[in-house]
């Protein structure tokens, strides 16, 4: 059975860093497709960013572009998102996302419904 699971999430100052991780268990081998995720209170679920796992391409929401990284650890089914210049509107659980088999055309990349399979969430909280 597949599992997600992120760690990372805490509180930080605005200005300041964080690194949030989100490793995939049982079954990995046809991951087509991770991303970020996240959901303010009495907000709609937001994408951050996205990664292609054929190509390693990688994709952004507008809010993070220049402050926020997606990568792949390559020994691990696992994606990394580095987040810096933190702001308190990035204040909101993230949550890791996967897609398996077919990967998503670009279009869909940021369509919460593309997605097999969600981790629990992480916390994260920016104080101003």
């Amino acid at each position: 059975q597949v599992q997600l699971l992120e760690s990372g999430g805490g509180l930080v100052p605005a200005g300041g860093s964080l690194r949030l991780s989100c490793a995939a268990s049982g079954g990995t081998s046809n991951i087509a497709n991770m991303a970020w995720f996240r959901q303010a209170p009495g907000a709609e679920r937001e994408f951050v960013a996205g990664f292609r796992w054929s190509t390693r391409s990688t994709y952004y929401g507008d809010s993070v572009k220049g402050r926020f990284t997606i990568s792949r650890d390559n020994a691990k089914d696992t994606v990394n998102l580095q987040m810096i210049s933190l702001k308190p509107e990035d204040t909101a659980i993230y949550y890791c996302a996967a897609k398996f088999g077919s990967s998503l055309i670009t279009s869909s990349i940021a369509l919460a419904r593309g997605y097999n399979y969600w981790g629990q969430g992480t916390q994260v909280t920016v104080s101003s």
